[in-house]
């Protein structure tokens, strides 16, 4: 048997879909850091379209290249913990989480780990780390990311000067 609902439930359903993006509840993405990103990316750069642009979809993953050997404790969905060494090669911050992601060398293959449930990290031959974990890898990728810029720069230069010379 079908139920038929008045025009006045109708109304109200169609009133409920229209407050689901109450402006005045911030979502978990509304601290200082996701708007020192999303103001990055909505920063106006020097040629390109899209994503080469720097620009970012709401909701879309966005990723830093990480390089390094890391040692971590890590704690799964089931409060489990272990140990393990991962050959780091990004971090990847998407919506409500952040993900370190590498080649775990244990069970082999690429493996992602969520930097909330990381309850240590140890860089080889550096320091070790039980909070501020999240903070520290991304002030690592930004570092890595300028010494990336300045190495291509440099590389541009002396090509230019060969080009000069020749």
């Amino acid at each position: 048997m079908h139920q038929r609902r008045s025009p006045k439930v109708a109304e109200d359903s169609k009133d409920l879909t229209k407050t689901r993006g109450n402006p005045h509840i911030k979502s978990m993405n509304a601290n200082a850091f996701f708007n020192i990103l999303h103001e990055a990316a909505a920063a106006p750069s020097v040629g390109g379209k899209g994503a080469a642009r720097g620009e970012h979809k709401p909701g879309a993953w966005q990723i830093l290249p990480l390089e390094g050997r890391f040692e971590i404790v890590y704690e799964d969905s089931r409060g489990l913990w272990s140990t393990r060494v991962l050959d780091a090669r990004e971090l990847r911050l998407g919506p409500g989480r952040t993900l370190l992601g590498g080649i775990d060398r244990a069970r082999g293959g690429y493996r992602g780990f969520r930097v909330d449930r990381i309850r240590r990290l140890t860089e080889e031959a550096g320091p070790r780390m039980k909070a501020g974990i999240l903070d520290w890898l991304l002030t690592r990728a930004s570092a890595q990311k300028r010494e990336r810029a300045e190495r291509m720069r440099s590389l541009a230069c002396r090509d230019r000067s060969r080009k000069h010379a020749a």
